[in-house]
């Protein structure tokens, strides 16, 4: 759930509503009576990609996968 707050009590408890920010409470911010801006966390970083790490142990690509095309399988995905 969300807490409204006007302007001039963000400016005065500006730290508190960062704390509660940061601890995942959003903090929607009023002019007037009228929503302005939202305050909320904001989204964690993603972890450091590690390549391979989900390959299935004993997975193996068959070497004939990396010989050439023949000629007439070319020609058909040309469009020939």
């Amino acid at each position: 759930m969300s807490e409204t707050v006007n302007v001039h009590d963000a400016k005065t408890h500006f730290s508190r509503l960062l704390d509660k920010a940061h601890a995942g409470e959003e903090i929607i911010l009023s002019k007037a009576g009228k929503p302005y801006a939202r305050l909320m966390p904001l989204a964690t970083q993603p972890g450091q990609r590690q390549p391979g790490r989900l390959k299935r142990p004993g997975a193996q690509v068959d070497a004939s996968f990396f010989d050439a095309l023949p000629d007439a399988e070319l020609d058909a995905w040309n469009g020939r």
